[in-house]
């Protein structure tokens, strides 16, 4: 990158477009403050800018990625660090898609994949990056073309023909990390040794796509930074046990993109760290998420990313507040995990227990332990059209729920980015008739 580059790098990415962001922040957040004063919600969190702030500077850094360093594109489950160490600027993917579901523009990005003969079977966040890919829409200005792919099978078969497809389009090396299925409480010890010696084997891979060798110092550093991140983020999650819940996990999934797509990043730590002090300043204070909490829920699954709101502001008319979820806990649930003395098999472990490489009784036993912990009168379990290795076993979860803990359990069918799934009337009547058997 020559001078001229390097200046209009710094001054889009460091200057002026955190200045507008955060102008555009302020004048939204005061806008959301107003709009909820006479609402049974909490005013956002005063941390929320920072998460903001940090999620478009990255988004930012990715229009000049290109030009500065290697790109790698990975699945939510992957180990990053071994490309964090490496210096490589880090896409998810899944995380994009998300953006463009909150946003509700994914269905018409995704509509380009359908045209071009990708089924509506197929996974939405899929959809919406290939209809990204072959149509160049997205609302993040656009996306780095990646320079090496990783692909973790630890959360769903389809990552691995996504990535292949993306792997053809690019013509670039593709990264496959095979994780065996976690059966019983813990994996054996051949599993996470075969793990290890698929990243180990790995290293080379993206050493020489990046031009550089992987230091055993920095790696370190970083598996440090999201160890420290992971442990931030439970201890947030888990203030959730106090009554009123300070947060809601409608906040948790609006604040959950750093933990995903950050992670080995100084930056993330510090964010976590401000967070839990407010959060914890919100326990000193008596605030609650839901003003008069009531009843207190958990939600199982993927969000529904394009009525995030619309799903809070119902429940919490009503004095409900969600204030826990398998979801935004797997990532916090990986913090034992992260064993950095043990270097390499310390990111063995985290892949192999990622929620969705464990059997459907871990995470029954997971909801069973969260309803005691945090005191729960209800559970909602969304049916996740796209994500079939999240929803399977769902019907007997609620069964078991409702029979063994006698807590209400409504099964709603969705699609976390797909709003033609959404059936509007009848998400209403079902949630409506979950408000009445919760206050019977």
């Amino acid at each position: 990158m020559n001078l001229v580059d390097s200046l209009r790098y710094h001054w889009n990415v460091n200057i002026l477009g955190p200045s507008i962001l955060r102008f555009s922040i302020w004048l939204r957040e005061q806008t959301a403050r107003r709009g909820w004063k006479s609402g049974n919600l909490a005013p956002p969190l005063k941390v929320s800018w920072r998460n903001k702030d940090l999620v478009t500077r990255h988004w930012l850094r990715g229009h000049y990625a290109n030009q500065r360093s290697k790109v790698a594109w990975v699945t939510s489950g992957a180990p990053v660090e071994l490309l964090k160490a490496l210096d490589y600027y880090i896409v998810y993917p899944e995380n994009h898609a998300a953006i463009c579901g909150t946003a509700r523009v994914a269905v018409d990005i995704m509509s380009e994949a359908e045209e071009a003969g990708y089924s509506q079977d197929i996974c939405s966040y899929a959809r919406t990056d290939f209809g990204t890919l072959f149509s160049g829409m997205t609302p993040v200005g656009k996306l780095p073309r990646p320079d090496l792919l990783l692909a973790c099978t630890n959360i769903c078969q389809t990552v691995l023909f996504w990535y292949r497809v993306l792997a053809r389009h690019f013509n670039i090396p593709l990264i496959v990390i095979d994780t065996p299925f976690v059966y019983q409480s813990e994996a054996s010890e051949h599993a996470v040794q075969f793990v290890l010696r698929q990243l180990e084997e790995a290293i080379p891979v993206a050493e020489r796509v990046a031009g550089k060798s992987l230091e055993e110092r920095r790696l370190e550093e970083v598996g440090r930074l999201s160890k420290l991140a992971t442990e931030l983020w439970l201890e947030i999650i888990e203030r959730n046990q106090h009554r009123p819940a300070p947060i809601s996990v409608i906040d948790q999934f609006i604040q959950m993109a750093p933990i995903v797509e950050m992670r080995g990043d100084a930056a993330t730590v510090d964010f976590y760290a401000a967070m839990l002090k407010e959060v914890d300043e919100r326990i000193a204070k008596g605030i609650g998420a839901v003003k008069g909490e009531r009843k207190r829920l958990l939600w199982d699954n993927l969000p529904i990313w394009y009525r995030l709101r619309y799903i809070a502001e119902f429940l919490g008319e009503h004095g409900i507040a969600i204030v826990a979820s398998t979801y935004t806990n797997a990532w916090g649930e990986l913090a034992p995990f992260y064993k950095v003395e043990r270097g390499l098999e310390s990111f063995a472990l985290a892949c192999t227990y990622v929620i969705l490489n464990r059997g459907t009784g871990h995470k029954l036993k997971t909801m069973q332990r969260m309803i005691e912990e945090y005191r729960l009168d209800g559970v909602i379990l969304h049916s996740d059209r796209s994500c079939k290795p999240y929803s399977i076993g769902q019907m007997d979860q609620r069964d078991r729920l409702i029979r063994e803990h006698e807590k209400p359990a409504l099964l709603l069918e969705a699609d976390h980015n797909d709003f033609r799934c959404f059936a509007e009337e009848q998400v209403a009547n079902r949630l409506a008739a979950f408000v009445e058997m919760l206050e019977r």
